[in-house]
């Protein structure tokens, strides 16, 4: 059944993005075709929501499309799907089609065209992503029932959620994350279908499942959404070391919030200015508790070298989700070293300015104030770090050495370790104002011979 909405749609009309879009759909309009914006464009102006980007259906088939638009080439040709490029902006521009017989939960074996967009919006995901806009005249086309969805606030796959979820299991965490995105309900159908098809996750490629974990906790309500995960069961599934953290129970003293991963929710709200290493830090900065849980004479819980056992865990985790050889270095030496900001006020001089000097500190630092704050909100170590920094914001972070191992040799030294121990003192006592000139250094230098 076909519902139709008109919706104003002059708040994204004046857009350079929208005009581009609107072009060409004219421009397949007027030469026959029956042309529409598609799916997450149109859910997101409905809501009145900025649109990132902008995807086209239409009944032209890729061919067509090439003779149509010069500036055009195929991306998914098996598919009908070209990407278009107006007004130097790249546009995905898809051909109406119905899918058949999906063999491995993910491509379908027979792909068919098709000139009605009730067929295609059939394939689609969920009811609110399956909407149709013509963006001259602002008419919404719903062949689903995404309207109404969308009034309510539910997410609901279109069709039989069985058949949807089989089709493309990484749907199974779109749903969640769409859920905590919009804060909305998931429907009763569509959670039980994942409840029954939730372990064929494991069948989804790792970076697949990386990439839509990255988007959950980039995006709204990361805390919501790993909640959701591991209700459902998936979180066992895809991350059963974060699965591991419920129920692992820490001090009250130190951590009122309640068990590690209470703590780590938490932590996940309390995020800002979100970058994937900083909330993968985030998520994983705690996963060594799990293993290394004692209770001492004090009757308390301890978690000595958890973070050097975190560390070992989080490699493994990120290497199995292809995370980059950046990525795994960055977050886990946050893991590895996010107890030393505790202890920061007992430090050398020379320690610290070392820490601030490396490239990843500004995100363990982020990290360090949202566990203080998810924990016993004590921030005094922070600040001491805000002040140091805004002390050294006048000089490069780490000075050019004063020595070097060849200054050493021409003084008499003989190349072997003693030369590193010493080029190791200099440089701390350069750091902390003893030893300012090169004279000084070779000085010191002179008195190990």
């Amino acid at each position: 059944m076909k519902n139709v909405r008109i919706i104003e749609i002059d708040r994204y009309s004046s857009s350079p993005f929208f005009k581009a879009g609107a072009e060409i759909v004219h421009e397949l309009s007027t030469r026959g075709f029956n042309a529409f914006f598609a799916g997450g464009a149109v859910r997101d102006m409905l809501m009145g929501r900025s649109i990132k980007e902008i995807d086209i259906a239409s009944s032209a088939r890729p061919e067509e499309v090439q003779a149509i638009f010069p500036r055009s080439h195929p991306v998914g040709a098996a598919f009908g799907v070209m990407i278009v490029v107006q007004d130097n902006i790249p546009f995905e521009l898809a051909a109406f089609r119905e899918e058949r017989n999906y063999q491995d939960g993910r491509h379908p074996e027979e792909i068919s065209y098709t000139d009605d967009p009730a067929i295609d919006a059939l394939r689609r995901d969920f009811t609110i992503n399956s909407m149709f806009l013509d963006p001259v005249s602002g008419e919404v086309l719903d062949f689903t029932g995404g309207l109404e969805d969308l009034a309510f606030g539910i997410i609901r796959t279109v069709g039989n959620p069985l058949d949807r979820f089989s089709e493309d299991y990484l749907r199974i965490l779109r749903a969640v994350r769409f859920c905590a995105r919009f804060d909305f309900k998931m429907d009763r159908e569509t959670a039980l279908a994942i409840g029954s098809l939730g372990k064929n996750v494991l069948m989804i490629a790792p970076e697949r499942i990386r990439d839509e974990l990255n988007k959950m906790l980039c995006g709204p309500n990361p805390a919501l959404q790993i909640k959701m995960l591991h209700e459902l069961g998936l979180l066992k599934l895809i991350l059963p070391e974060i699965a591991a953290l419920d129920g692992v129970k820490q001090p009250e003293i130190f951590h009122p919030e309640g068990d590690v991963l209470q703590h780590t929710l938490l932590m996940l709200e309390h995020m800002t200015m979100v970058s994937t290493d900083l909330a993968w830090s985030v998520l994983l900065h705690d996963i060594g508790k799990a293993v290394t849980i004692s209770i001492g004479i004090d009757n308390l819980e301890h978690f000595y070298s958890h973070e050097e056992k975190g560390a070992e865990m989080a490699e493994i985790i990120l290497r199995r989700l292809c995370f980059s050889a950046r990525s795994i270095e960055n977050i886990v030496h946050a893991v590895r070293y996010h107890m030393r900001y505790a202890h920061i006020h007992l430090m050398r001089a020379s320690k610290w300015k070392r820490i601030i000097a490396e490239d990843f500190f500004p995100t363990e630092l982020e990290l360090h104030r949202i566990d203080c704050i998810s924990s016993h909100g004590k921030l005094d170590n922070y600040v001491l770090l805000l002040d140091r920094i805004r002390e050294m914001a006048d000089s490069p972070r780490l000075p050019e050495p004063l020595l070097r191992g060849s200054d050493l040799i021409a003084i008499g030294m003989k190349p072997g370790p003693a030369i590193g121990k010493i080029l190791g003192e200099v440089s701390d006592l350069q750091l902390e104002g003893i030893l300012k000139t090169k004279e000084d250094a070779l000085d010191y230098g002179k008195k190990t011979l």
